[in-house]
């Protein structure tokens, strides 16, 4: 539906950013917005006051922007768009007396692909952040209001792209949560500015973290589940060993927006467990993946390692969902014997999860004869397990 990156080849940009965000994508974010709030509100009794959102490239140019528009949604600002080119050109303060739910102070977490190509929102949203606190209004209302000043916009550094946490999960270089959580604090923590540039803002960071009464990730497309990339335990993963490091009791919230109409609103734990029966140990989805082979193969492995991944980081992740997934995957023999076929490396990678899993007492499963299962094909396959 993008006909204005026709024709191909004359560039390296799938959209136009300055048409970022949509008039479309600003009525999904309002949506999403208020499912968030109307979420808090429900359980809490009370509307939040700190969000932080994770923002990432790739979905915001598939949705036109989404997440940024929820973003301005819950500070209470609207975009202007230009009426000839559908350019976004600045913003508008909506009124206290035309919002729905008081004023929000957000954070954006975002992607270094979003950094490099969405540079007119980042100095967007400053600019947004900045009018809201120089309002006349009540800090109740609005709390950003007196609140401590500082940045609001963070990611990786310049040049930089990932935030390593799983990869220290899956290296094992890691005993504590706490040890994640440094990771994670570390290689987020770069404030933005105006211009895009980073600085390293640790204590700023770390500040925002702590208060955050919300952490919100919103998925936008159904092929891709909160198990299926190292991405997603990367940053919700992260923050959660992040958040409860500092003292934070941030609710964690998944955002399903892959039917825009539709918008469901989860806790990140519900997404969890929801994936892994629908996906990951669903007898269906692994006899689908077994006609692809080898490369089947890898995405077992690579679902195995990212439920560990969260097990790790934000301690989501029960004995009941261990024991399902082996059930589903080790246990069952044609499964392991397509594994031990095809990709004898995905293998050992999975029998390595369980292994480890066990050794920190991440999970305690039901059955005596794990222990004794892993043992008998870790000698077999010559691994450690």
């Amino acid at each position: 539906g993008r006909k204005d990156v026709l024709p191909t080849g004359r560039n390296l940009f799938c959209i136009d950013p300055r048409h970022t965000p949509t008039q479309t994508a600003y009525e999904i974010g309002k949506r999403a917005a208020n499912e968030i709030i109307g979420f808090y509100l429900e359980k809490h009794g009370d509307y939040p006051k700190e969000i932080m959102l994770d923002l990432w490239g790739s979905a915001s140019i598939r949705t036109g922007g989404e997440d940024f528009a929820q973003a301005l949604a819950l500070l209470g600002v609207k975009p202007l768009w230009d009426t000839s080119t559908s350019r976004v050109i600045g913003f508008e303060i909506i009124p206290q007396t035309h919002c729905s739910y008081p004023r929000v102070a957000v954070t954006l977490h975002v992607s270094g692909l979003f950094r490099d190509m969405f540079p007119a929102l980042i100095a967007l949203f400053d600019d947004a952040v900045k009018a809201v606190a120089n309002l006349d209004e009540e800090s109740s209302f609005n709390p950003l209001i007196g609140a401590q000043t500082g940045p609001r916009i963070f990611g990786v550094a310049d040049g930089n792209y990932g935030l390593n946490v799983t990869r220290q999960i899956n290296d094992g270089a890691w005993t504590q949560q706490e040890e994640l959580a440094a990771t994670f604090l570390e290689n987020a923590g770069h404030a933005l500015n105006r211009s895009g540039t980073s600085t390293p803002a640790p204590d700023d960071f770390r500040a925002r973290v702590a208060q955050t009464n919300i952490h919100v990730h919103t998925n936008d497309i159904s092929d891709i589940a909160v198990l299926a990339g190292s991405a997603f335990a990367d940053y919700e993963g992260g923050f959660a060993a992040a958040n409860a490091a500092l003292g934070g009791s941030a609710e964690l919230l998944h955002v399903d927006a892959t039917q825009s109409e539709k918008l469901k609103t989860r806790t990140l734990a519900q997404e969890i467990g929801r994936t892994l029966r629908m996906r990951l140990a669903n007898p269906s989805w692994i006899r689908s993946q077994m006609r692809h082979g080898y490369r089947g193969a890898s995405e077992i492995a690579q679902g195995v390692e990212n439920l560990y991944a969260f097990s790790a980081s934000s301690g989501l992740v029960s004995n009941h969902h261990f024991d399902l997934l082996f059930a589903e995957t080790i246990e069952k023999q044609e499964v392991k014997d397509f594994l031990e076929k095809e990709n004898p490396r995905a293998l050992e990678a999975i029998l390595k999860v369980f292994q480890e899993a066990l050794k920190r007492d991440l999970w305690r499963p039901r059955s005596n004869s794990v222990n004794l299962h892993l043992h008998h094909l870790g000698a077999h396959h010559g691994s450690n397990a």
